[in-house]
């Protein structure tokens, strides 16, 4: 196997992994409901029973609130698909993963100033923030693996050029060559 398509898999495993948690984060936030009753059967904390019952109470009397975690969910599959641009082509489209990475620091910010506004407990601020930490982690690596897979085209580019090659060709069919 070749360095690039080694490079392209690695690519594609951490991709698949980032890509598996955020639609798995995305589509728990629909069962709201339902998940805290799981949970708070398995567990007792004051602080879930307290959220349990303001999920309970809210669904009774005001649904339409819950609706803004329904666009929490979609937003996390919409984010989901622009990730398909970097399996299409990840030297092209490694913004969008520095996007992410973004994002994931943007993380840490909103759960400072956003959870204390909100009555949260910090250590539930904590579990927020971990979402930035743990999300990130893979991205870099995608994001490194990206910038060596890009240096591996490039010097493939040059070479060819040295023996002879089209420069403008070479420089639209290297991303498309498996």
């Amino acid at each position: 196997m070749s360095e690039r398509n080694a490079l392209r898999r690695r690519i594609r495993t951490w991709l698949a992994l980032f890509l598996v948690c955020l639609v798995l984060s995305g589509l728990t936030a629909f069962p709201l409901v339902t998940e805290l009753h799981w949970l708070n059967g398995l567990v007792s904390h004051d602080w879930l029973r307290r959220v349990g019952a303001g999920l309970d109470r809210a669904d009774a009397e005001y649904p339409f609130l819950l609706y803004g975690t329904d666009w929490l969910a979609f937003a996390h599959l919409v984010i989901a698909v622009f990730f398909y641009g970097v399996h299409r082509d990840p030297v092209r489209n490694v913004w969008i993963v520095e996007a992410g990475m973004v994002a994931c620091v943007g993380v840490i910010p909103l759960a400072l100033i956003c959870g204390p506004i909100r009555g949260l407990p910090f250590g539930w601020s904590l579990i927020d923030m971990s979402f930035g930490v743990f999300g990130i982690l893979p991205l870099l690596v995608l994001r490194r693996l990206i910038k060596r897979l890009e240096a591996l085209e490039a010097a493939e580019t040059a070479q060819a050029l040295r023996e002879g090659g089209d420069a403008r060709y070479l420089a639209k069919a290297a991303p498309m060559i498996p």
